[in-house]
């Protein structure tokens, strides 16, 4: 297993003989094999489950595939690896269908974000009471029982592994450090107006961190090597690599937020400004703008009400301030940064060229 695709397909096996067993075994259930309606509980949650976990770019997979074949070159217990990229995939498509119901997103991956896919099954039955409200309340549980399913991947991953205490001690980290980040995002959108300005890009800096750089690239990197039975300096190598590429892979987030094609992210374009998020591409965009401009920008982000022509004037707005150019840089820098650390880490050659193919497919990417 060395080629991405690979990992991907091996990944995507895992996840899908795992929903098969899970569903099995409520199909066998007599407690469900004797409802009146069973296939409400193996269809419109199960299914949904499965529907919640197809694409998407495997790249948390991939970086725990690339950490732990950073640190141990044999080809034995792949299965125990490929197994920890699955929790990590589940964990993110949970992080996922929260965060649609957060920002209230209709559209994922170019599809019905999940508590819009429940409505519809609610319209569809011609169930009582108001959909969305049962969307809401579907989506919530489902991303209930992916963390759930997660865990489960995660004990597999480890059982028996030297390791298991540590991987199991940093996925909890990573787990609290994810959700407080997304936490400290949604407060950002409540509390800017009470944070002086010059202290707004350091906070969206520090929201980075939290929500992506660490949980989307960093901490599964260190979850591989930890399993991988990694030495404290490849560690410490992983680390340095990993932060830097993670804070670039959340900064291309934000300006694909932005500036994104619709056909390619699966997301409207301006999505971000529709939902009002406070990146550091809004805050280096209201550095640069007249106290005027600035209101006005602040004004408008985040309003429901939000016109396509207004999206296309803020997008305007912010490439005239240099914003979207000193993210850019940064992007390239910190990409950079990530380079250098793996030309002096003491790894596997092999999995070095993987990370630094990984570095460029998580910043020059447009999805």
């Amino acid at each position: 297993m060395r080629s991405p695709h690979d990992i991907i397909t091996a990944v995507s096996e895992v996840l899908e003989a795992f929903v098969s067993e899970c569903r099995k075994e409520i199909l066998d259930d007599p407690i469900y094999a004797g409802a009146e309606n069973p296939d409400v509980v193996a269809t419109a949650l199960i299914d949904h489950a499965a529907e919640a976990l197809r694409g998407g770019k495997r790249l948390r997979a991939r970086f725990a595939f690339s950490g732990w074949r950073a640190v141990y070159s044999q080809e034995d217990h792949t299965g125990r690896v490929t197994t920890l990229g699955a929790a990590l995939e589940v964990f993110q498509a949970a992080a996922l269908v929260h965060d649609d119901i957060v920002d209230n997103s209709d559209t994922r991956r170019g599809r019905p974000a999940m508590h819009r896919a429940f409505e519809s099954v609610h319209r569809a039955r011609e169930w009582h009471g108001a959909s969305d409200s049962f969307g809401r309340s579907g989506a919530i549980l489902l991303g209930d029982l992916l963390l759930g399913w997660s865990d489960d991947l995660l004990e597999r991953a480890i059982s028996d592994a030297d390791a298991a205490a540590g991987v199991r001690a940093l996925y909890a980290r990573m787990r609290r450090d994810v959700i407080l980040g997304q936490f400290l995002d949604i407060a950002e959108e409540s509390a800017w107006p009470t944070i002086p300005d010059r202290e707004h890009a350091t906070r969206a800096l520090r929201i980075a961190t939290l929500k992506s750089a660490r949980y989307s690239v960093q901490q599964p990197l260190l979850l591989g090597a930890v399993l991988g039975g990694a030495r404290s300096d490849q560690i410490a190598a992983l680390e340095s690599f990993g932060h830097p590429l993670g804070i670039a892979f959340q900064l291309r987030d934000d300006v694909l937020g932005v500036f994104g094609d619709e056909s390619v992210t699966g997301k409207p374009s301006g999505d971000d400004l529709r939902e009002g998020k406070r990146t550091l591409l809004i805050a280096y965009a209201r550095e640069a703008m007249t106290a005027r401009d600035r209101a006005e920008l602040d004004q408008r982000l985040g309003a429901s009400d939000l016109t396509r022509d207004e999206i296309v004037a803020l997008q305007q707005a912010i490439r005239d301030t240099g914003a979207l150019d000193r993210v850019e840089t940064l992007i390239t820098e910190s990409a950079s940064q990530a380079d250098a650390a793996i030309d002096s880490a003491d790894i596997d050659a092999e999995a070095a060229t993987q990370l630094r193919d990984l570095t460029t497919a998580a910043t020059r990417r447009s999805a």
